[in-house]
């Protein structure tokens, strides 16, 4: 016996998955992203809701308890997190869907006298593992438990066929049989298929990969749908490994990459992981009060913001700087590339929470051919995005990746902690032309002496 009634269940599901459509249209742009967000947040209340409400009664204490355990070890995770590190807060949550719905697909064999039913659960253990220990993976790599380099073996690819080829004769088997002892190899063979597809993405290329691995976690939570029964989880794993995959396409368009690429190109040395070496070439350095005057005396500046900006936090001292040069009739534009950071729309995140007019924020297609009629181009902490070996060196990891024409403005100054290269590796020839001054320092105390320089004159 349950407290709501069948058709109420019903009804409360489709508007969640009703929430669930309108959140993925308000994120669609960052002037409703935060509307969707809430609608998103709404959809996910009344699903929560409804199971609980829905479920027999003695099972009512053990969700209360699953609610609070979670609650306790999320909470305050959540809210401890930096912006920096929201893609590996992404890679844990995206693992943790793959890895629930595994875990339901297993449970849930016991109770499967139908094929077809065994057949899902076979999908949802397979893929659910997949996304569970790649993603695992991902999270190291981007936090730095392990190298962010490619990590490959000889004879990696015969390793990761093998172990394809025993999933596959495992799930044929569990099908078949409806064995658990086997259900559990599938299991960890998926888990090893897992770990097997990550190690060889390195650089660039990881953010992508957790794209590619939250489609795989709504794929699965799909197919958990179709084993429950459950009309919501099916709509919203549909929806989200249908976003998942266009958003993953997209990623790899925006790198100028293939999806296979990504995942195999280490093999053949295509990854975009490239050297570490700082460089030690000469280069044209500036004062805070050199570049003040090269903007303060300027009629057209982009800044282009990158990952240095978001680790030090500087998204405000970025905003002051150019209210203080518009103050002056200067007009300032940021230019976002669609991979800079370490996720789609980190930068637009980062820059909105300074409340930077969503105007002031332009895609790579809309303002390079701006650059041409800008006086100073002021990166702050990208490197990889604005390289111009992506366009001339077709040796180089990141060739044929779409970047802002930053070499095209009159004057560039690059914010920089160090000379090291950025996420990809390799080295910025960009750096080192005559037009191109650098101003070093944490980025956030760079701009925050620029600011008080700007202000003086």
């Amino acid at each position: 016996m349950s407290l709501l009634d069948p058709v109420w269940t019903s009804l409360l599901y489709l508007a969640a998955a009703v929430c669930f459509i309108l959140a993925l249209r308000g994120l669609s742009s960052p002037r409703t992203a935060r509307r969707g967000n809430l609608v998103g947040a709404l959809g996910a209340l009344i699903a929560v809701a409804t199971v609980f409400l829905s479920a027999r009664l003695e099972n009512v204490a053990w969700i209360l308890v699953a609610i609070a355990a979670g609650s306790v070890v999320a909470a305050p995770v959540a809210r401890r997190v930096k912006m920096t590190q929201m893609p590996q807060l992404v890679a844990l949550f995206n693992g943790v869907g793959g890895g629930a719905a595994a875990l339901v697909a297993l449970l849930e064999l016991g109770h499967a006298d139908n094929p077809w039913v065994r057949l899902a659960i076979v999908f949802t253990l397979l893929v659910g593992a997949v996304s569970f220990a790649g993603s695992g993976i991902t999270f190291a790599k981007l936090q730095e438990l392990m190298t962010t380099r490619p990590v490959v073996f000889p004879g990696l690819p015969v390793v990761m066929a093998v172990v394809l080829l025993a999933a596959v004769a495992a799930g044929v088997a569990v099908v078949l049989t409806g064995s658990l002892p086997l259900a559990v190899l599938l299991l960890a063979l998926g888990l090893a298929a897992g770990v097997l597809l990550v190690l060889p993405v390195g650089g660039a290329d990881v953010p992508i990969v957790i794209s590619l691995l939250n489609a795989f976690t709504g794929l699965a939570v799909a197919a958990s749908g179709l084993v429950l029964g459950n009309v919501l989880l099916v709509v919203a794993g549909t929806l989200v490994g249908a976003s998942g995959t266009i958003l993953t396409r997209a990623m790899a368009a925006a790198m100028g990459r293939s999806v296979a690429g990504i995942l195999f190109g280490a093999f053949r040395g295509g990854s975009t992981a490239g050297s570490t070496a700082v460089s030690e070439r000469p280069v044209r350095s500036s004062s805070a009060e050199d570049v003040a005057v090269l903007l303060g005396y300027a009629q057209r500046v982009i800044i282009v913001p990158g990952y240095g900006l978001a680790v030090a936090q500087g998204q405000h001292t970025a905003a002051e700087l150019a209210l203080a040069l518009e103050a002056r009739g200067i007009e300032v534009d940021f230019a976002i590339h669609p991979v800079a950071g370490r996720m789609p729309g980190h930068m637009n995140v980062l820059l909105a929470e300074a409340n930077v007019p969503y105007e002031s924020l332009k895609e790579m297609g809309e303002i390079n051919p701006e650059f041409k009629t800008a006086d100073v181009a002021l990166v702050v902490g990208a490197n990889d995005v604005v390289n111009p070996a992506a366009k001339t060196s077709s040796g180089s990891p990141i060739f044929g990746m779409p970047i802002l024409e930053v070499a095209e403005a009159r004057q560039v100054v690059f914010l920089k902690r160090s000379m090291r290269p950025g996420f990809a590796g390799i080295e910025n020839d960009l750096l080192y032309e005559p037009q191109t001054s650098l101003l070093f320092g944490d980025a956030k105390e760079s701009l925050a002496q620029v600011l008080g320089a700007v202000k003086a004159l």
